[in-house]
């Protein structure tokens, strides 16, 4: 593989790239807890994009790329903690004002084909180091409960649960859990 470069996601390329990986993620880490009409319907390569772009040109979550060559292989969003958020174009509401000061990394996907290789990592520490060259006396972020290897990535990184959860619904009749990891820097 070529060698590894991260790029600030600012242009429509790096959009497409990061909603794919959010797509080929979410098929892959949720396969089993999110039902198949839902995510055939709903997880679409492109389902993202908007969201992307529309945070690159607000300038408050901003997005980041692993690539190996051109391949993309890892992403991450990250910004100031959601805390006035209604739920909107997501599913569900996770509005936080209890951490208002904190940075929130609001999703970390790897491509599953190369899981295990360590991009996440690489992706997690930059964001950590750019969280905390901000100012930011700690981060969080919300994961599945029912997702337990995203669980385990997440705890060798430092972060555990705080005790807060929410509910996740998914049509037609599906509840899971998100649970909100914190670490303080």
């Amino acid at each position: 593989m070529e060698q590894l470069r991260i790029a600030d996601a600012c242009e429509e390329q790096h959009f497409r790239d990061m909603s794919l990986l959010h797509a080929l993620g979410w098929r892959a880490a949720y396969r089993d807890s999110v039902p198949a009409d839902y995510m055939a319907q709903e997880i679409t390569d492109g389902r993202w994009v908007p969201v992307f772009r529309q945070n690159y040109q607000e300038g408050i979550y901003h997005g980041l790329l692993l690539y190996g060559g051109d391949i993309p292989l890892c992403c991450a969003t990250y910004g100031p903690a959601r805390v006035d958020q209604s739920a909107g174009d997501t599913i569900c509401n996770f509005s936080s004002p209890d951490l208002a000061a904190w940075g929130e990394l609001v999703s970390l996907y790897a491509n599953p084909d190369y899981w295990g290789k360590g991009y996440g990592s690489a992706v997690m520490e930059e964001v950590l180091d750019r969280m905390q060259a901000a100012g930011y006396p700690g981060c969080f972020l919300y994961v599945l409960q029912e997702n337990d290897r995203a669980r385990r990535f997440y705890e060798k990184h430092g972060f555990s649960w705080d005790g807060h959860s929410l509910e996740v619904a998914l049509p037609p009749d599906t509840v899971l859990t998100d649970l909100r990891y914190c670490k303080t820097f």
